[in-house]
């Protein structure tokens, strides 16, 4: 059994798919090993449309790095820390959910600024599948 008083050391997603489900549903869901006192935000970003050749700029999109904007993005509902761009969860206009996971490897990470988990959670708005 877990102790309770060790702080939690990861981050967990799952997803319920019929036949296991009743209804039909999908269901989505995720823990997170945030501290418990910072703030989540649900916010909602509705679909736009952006000019040829737009950036999503640093420090007010993406959260160290620039790069090149789709024309068109989807709406997209997320859970974010307040502090910070990116987000822990969404799910857009089509369905299409996410959650940030910490992934450990063997390479050494590089000390270059990159996108962070989060922020890849955040660009969910961008993507559309299709079910065919």
């Amino acid at each position: 059994m877990a102790d309770a008083h060790l702080p939690p050391r990861s981050c967990d997603t799952f997803v319920a798919l019929p036949p296991a489900t009743v209804g039909e549903r999908i269901i989505f869901g995720k823990n997170s090993d945030r501290p418990c006192d910072e703030v989540q935000e649900v916010v909602y970003f509705p679909s736009a449309s952006h000019e040829p050749g737009a950036k999503i700029e640093v420090p007010f999109d993406c959260t160290y790095i620039e790069i090149e904007q789709v024309s068109r993005t989807h709406a997209v509902v997320l859970s974010r820390p307040a502090w910070l761009w990116g987000a822990e969860m969404g799910a857009n206009e089509h369905g299409v959910c996410i959650g940030n996971e910490a992934v450990w490897g063997r390479e050494e990470a590089t000390d270059s600024e990159a996108l962070l988990g989060m922020d890849l959670v955040r660009l969910v708005k961008r993507v559309k599948f299709s079910t065919k």
